[in-house]
C-alpha cells in the first residue's frame, strides 16, 4: 500500500508472521533544514536543486521504538538515512542469541550491509521513536552515474563504517573491560560533537544489556567498570545520562594508560529501562 512501511514489532507474539503498518509522513523541506545533512548521502547533490533531492529521497518514515526497520535476509531496496532517533543493528548466533554490532545516530545511513549480496545480514531495531529518510538504492545508483560527487559520498559512508568496524575488532581483541568502556564513551562523544552536541554530556539511548553485548562483556562487568570510572572521578552516570568529568583521563585510559586498581562493590542493579 503506498505511503506505508511494514515493520516487525519485536515484542509481538506473532512478530515473524505478521507485521503492523506504520504510516509515512511526507518530508517537506528535505535536506536543507536538516542539521545532520552534512553527514549524509545528499552531500553529493546540489542542495538547492529540489529536483535532484526529490528524485533521490522518498517521504520520511516514522519507526516506533522496538520495531524493526529491516531484518536479516530481507532484500535490499532502500538505504535509510537516520533523521532523528537511534537504532541498533544485531546479528543472530547459531543459538538464536542476538549480538549487537553497531549503534546508529542521526546522520548515519543504515542498509549498507546489503550492498554486497543485495540482502541484509543483520536486524536494525529502533532504540526510540525515530524517523528515517528512505533512499531507493536503484535510484541512487542511477543518480550516482550522473553526479560523481554522490558516488564519492556513498564511498565515504562505506569507508566510514569499515573504519568503525575495524576499531571495534581492535577493541574486542586487545582492550580490557575499562578500556573498552572508555573507547566506547570517547567514540560516542566524538560522534555527538560532529552533530553539534556537547562532548561532555549526552544521553545513552541503548540499555546496559545492549552496551554489554556491543562491548563483548558480561553485564556485571560493564556495571563494575562504570562504577570504577565513577570512583576515579572520570565519568558520572545517572541512569542513561553520561557526564564526562575528565576527558583527558578517559582518553588516556582508552589508549592503555591511567589504569588504576580500584575494587568497587556492585551496589545497584545493572540493567536500565
Amino acid at each position: 500500500m503506498p505511503g506505508q512501511l511494514k515493520v516487525t514489532l519485536l515484542d509481538s507474539p506473532n512478530a515473524l508472521s505478521k507485521a503492523n503498518p506504520i504510516h509515512l509522513k511526507p518530508l517537506v523541506n528535505h535536506c536543507m533544514d536538516c542539521r545532520v545533512s552534512g553527514l549524509c548521502l545528499p552531500t553529493g547533490l546540489p542542495v538547492d536543486d529540489n529536483s535532484c533531492l526529490g528524485a533521490l529521497i522518498g517521504p520520511r518514515m516514522r519507526i516506533r521504538k522496538g520495531a524493526a526497520l529491516f531484518n536479516a535476509n530481507d532484500p535490499l531496496s532502500m538505504l535509510y538515512a537516520v533523521r532523528c532517533g537511534s537504532f541498533k543493528t544485531s546479528l543472530n548466533t547459531a543459538e538464536g542469541q542476538g549480538v549487537v554490532i553497531n549503534f546508529w545516530m542521526p546522520g548515519d545511513v543504515l542498509g549498507l550491509d546489503a550492498i554486497a549480496t543485495e540482502h541484509h545480514v543483520c536486524d536494525a531495531i529502533a532504540l526510540e521513536d525515530s524517523e528515517v529518510c528512505p533512499v531507493p538504492y536503484r535510484r541512487l545508483q542511477t543518480l550516482a552515474r550522473e553526479f560523481p560527487e554522490l558516488q564519492q559520498s556513498l564511498n565515504r559512508l562505506m569507508s566510514r563504517e569499515i573504519v568503525r568496524e575495524h576499531g571495534r575488532v581492535l577493541m574486542l581483541c586487545n582492550l580490557t573491560a575499562e578500556q573498552r568502556l572508555a573507547s566506547f564513551l570517547v567514540g560516542l562523544s566524538r560522534r555527538f560533537v560532529s552533530r553539534g552536541y556537547s562532548a561532555h554530556g549526552f544521553m545513552l539511548r541503548m540499555s546496559r544489556e545492549d552496551m554489554a553485548s556491543y562491548l563483548g562483556l558480561r553485564l556485571e562487568t560493564v556495571c563494575r567498570s562504570v562504577a570504577r570510572l565513577r570512583v576515579l572521578g572520570i565519568v558520572d552516570l545517572h541512569g542513561r545520562l553520561v557526564e564526562i568529568l575528565d576527558m583527558p583521563a578517559l582518553m588516556a585510559l582508552e589508549q592503555g594508560g591511567g589504569e588504576c586498581e580500584v575494587k568497587v562493590p556492585l551496589k545497584a542493579p545493572c540493567s536500565t529501562p
